[in-house]
């Protein structure tokens, strides 16, 4: 059993180019996988699988990790159906478990504005940190993305930058002029610090900013100009979306700057652009809503 695990891993890491993250997820799924069902996967059937996932969700997980469990099983077992180490594909035919879904969260253009401008002082740390939160704005970038650019990914001229995302693929994203401006007078401070490293974004002890270093970013600020709930660089990257879609860009362009393989990813922003309309709507409408003295 841990040979197929093996080499199941092996196939998502050279195949699919799956991150570090995704190979630990899939690896640690199926052990507690085969921990309940304790026997081979060829003697596997899809009452095990059923049993699993029930067991899963009664032990109080949240729907969306028993889902993803149930998708690493499941693509565990197609690849060795394929690979002619299985039979059948026991998991083929298991429903995914009802998930509610929940409209990822963004914030108004004052907030983003008084986040952005909150970082003050001068030196490396404070050039760095308004440089990130203005890059995440001006251009979409997930955490890993702008944790893992370079300083070569950087066209200052061009106003581009060049982002590696999921699966290693590369896109050339646009980069606004307020961030350009930041991006100057860090790059200019980190030129001072006589620094060797490639990695653009450097922490206190001139090692490359990790996710959570820039995660660490976002959340201090955020609670520095009291933006209220719980705010990270996603919250940046659904903002940077949002408002490109209220001010009218089509949804292709927004799928293309984010990154998307597919279109129905990026089109949950028409439902938060939806809510923002009919928001707008009811304030502003006198027809909006019936007034109190209505008798008719």
């Amino acid at each position: 059993m841990n040979d197929h695990i093996d080499k199941f891993i092996k196939h998502l890491e050279l195949e699919r180019a799956a991150s570090a993250h995704t190979l630990r997820s899939y690896r640690k799924d199926l052990e507690e996988f085969f921990q309940y069902v304790k026997t081979k996967p060829e003697d596997i059937d899809i009452i095990d699988v059923r049993g699993f996932i029930a067991e899963q969700i009664k032990s109080g997980l949240k729907k969306s990790t028993v889902g993803r469990r149930l998708a690493s099983i499941r693509s565990f077992f197609k690849f060795l159906h394929r690979e002619g180490y299985q039979k059948t594909n026991p998991a083929k035919f298991v429903s995914n478990p009802k998930v509610s879904k929940l409209l990822p969260r963004f914030l108004s253009i004052d907030d983003i504005f008084s986040l952005i401008e909150k970082p003050e002082g001068i030196g490396l740390i404070p050039a760095r940190d308004k440089s990130v939160l203005e890059l995440l704005y001006s251009s979409g970038l997930r955490v890993s993305e702008l944790s893992g650019l370079n300083i070569d990914d950087i066209n200052i001229k061009e106003g581009l930058v060049k982002v590696r995302g999921k699966g290693k693929k590369e896109r050339i994203v646009p980069v606004g002029s307020k961030a350009i401006d930041a991006l100057k007078s860090y790059i200019v401070e980190k030129i001072l610090l006589k620094s060797k490293n490639k990695a653009l974004f450097l922490n206190r002890a001139g090692a490359r900013l990790s996710d959570r270093g820039v995660r660490r970013i976002v959340v201090k600020y955020a609670r520095m100009v009291g933006v209220a709930g719980q705010i990270g660089p996603h919250t940046m990257r659904h903002t940077f979306a949002s408002h490109l879609l209220q001010a009218g860009a089509d949804l292709r362009v927004i799928q293309e700057l984010l990154g998307h393989s597919s279109l129905s990813t990026t089109q949950k922003y028409t439902h938060l652009d939806i809510t923002h309309l009919m928001d707008v709507y009811d304030k502003a409408h006198p027809f909006a809503k019936e007034e109190d003295n209505d008798v008719s």
